[in-house]
């Protein structure tokens, strides 16, 4: 069966690699990944890996028992590991004749218009000349304030970067279910999400629930960020021999899969929405103003605004939220908040009388060439 040139972002998770709590990389199942992604390419499917695994592989080598604690000590066993963990990769692929490339990212890289498109021309490089990109967060060099996070996270932006058809998240659990299986013995794997709800959120263990398992809150976020990029995404256990194929070609018992927007965004605006870095504030905006941006397609104008939070100037990132809270899309702003909030809810013709100047600097607060909608609505706490 051919895939019809597809693209797919495959993440690999620390367990998935080592098959549990051991330091060794598995270097018979990371064998049998390689012999997926081979086949697929056979079959018009180009795979990119975002692999974790890299301050795993460090403790071994380094002699650690228990994972490092400070920053420092992970950025060293990080900096050994991920050498490590290439050498293995390399090895490896090597046997079935794919070069690997290795691509180390920050927020930074990701925030950056500049770097954003550099990133995205060194990947469209890597896979034309035949090569296998191995993504990485740059561990070595990140501290908190650059980090991306979590590698759920890196793989959907990624997946976003590179328009990516499927991203593939490769866990140690099958997927979704209604409820902890690890507590509850008749919880149900859900195995299709047509849309990310409150209720989707309370069963990876959203506020007021205990049902979620470990790690399932990142990977719903990183739905949220795929699914409105354009790409489907799947949760599925790494360890399910053919998984890659069996994802790929929808086959029950497989995994949860979350269906993609119906259309995907410009490459622009899912820069905005997702990777151009975390909002300096928010404007708040009524029902009418929320149709108008997401139903229409226009601009946000003064008019519609109701409220403004936090303290940020002209041509900064923006979350544009309604009076529920729900925050529904982000963008850059032509005006600063103490401005907003002067001229919130007032008409075109009247924006000079209420800012007390003679000229404006335009009619609209965020232009809708610079604003990006969110599939899946964000609650204040969660915005990224």
């Amino acid at each position: 069966m051919a895939f019809n040139s597809k693209r797919i972002i495959v993440k690999l998770g620390t367990s998935t690699l080592t098959g549990g709590e051991g330091l060794a990389l598995d270097r018979v199942f990371i064998n049998s990944l390689a012999a997926q992604i081979t086949q697929l390419r056979q079959e018009n499917c180009l795979a990119i890996l975002v692999s974790s695994g890299a301050i795993r592989a460090g403790m071994g080598l380094l002699g650690l028992r228990e994972k490092p604690r400070t920053i420092p000590e992970k950025q060293a066993a990080a900096s050994v590991g991920q050498g490590a963990l290439m050498a293995l990769y390399g090895d490896i692929f090597a046997n079935y004749g794919i070069p690997v490339g290795q691509v180390l990212l920050t927020r930074d890289d990701l925030k950056n218009r500049a770097r954003y498109v550099n990133a995205r021309n060194t990947f469209e490089a890597l896979l034309a000349a035949g090569a296998l990109p191995i993504v990485n967060e740059n561990d070595t060099v990140a501290t908190e304030e650059i980090r991306v996070g979590d590698n759920d996270t890196l793989a959907a932006l990624v997946a976003s970067l590179v328009d990516a058809d499927e991203l593939i998240l490769l866990s140690d659990v099958r997927g979704l279910y209604d409820r902890n299986p690890a507590i509850h013995a008749d919880a149900h794997l859900i195995e299709h999400v047509a849309k990310i709800t409150p209720s989707i959120r309370a069963m990876a263990g959203g506020a007021g629930t205990s049902a979620g398992t470990g790690g399932m809150l990142t990977k719903i976020a990183a739905a949220e960020i795929a699914t409105s990029s354009g790409a489907g995404m799947w949760i599925a256990n790494g360890r399910r021999p053919h998984i890659l194929r069996e994802c790929l070609q929808k086959t029950p018992g497989s995994g949860t899969f979350f269906a993609p927007a119906a259309a995907r965004p410009s490459a622009r605006k899912r820069w905005l929405a997702w990777a151009s870095g975390s909002p300096r504030g928010a404007v708040i905006v009524n029902i009418s103003a929320r149709r108008a941006l997401e139903e229409e397609g226009r601009s946000l104008l003064p008019v519609g605004v109701v409220g403004v939070e936090g303290a940020f100037s002209v041509g900064e990132l923006i979350s544009v939220a309604d009076e529920t809270g729900d925050i529904f899309a982000r963008g850059l702003t032509r005006y600063a908040s103490e401005d907003v909030q002067r001229i919130a809810g007032a008409s075109t013709a009247s924006l000079a009388t209420a800012l007390g100047r003679e000229t404006i600097p335009s009619h609209e607060i965020i232009h809708r060439d610079s604003l990006a909608l969110l599939q899946g609505t964000l609650t204040p706490d969660r915005a990224i």
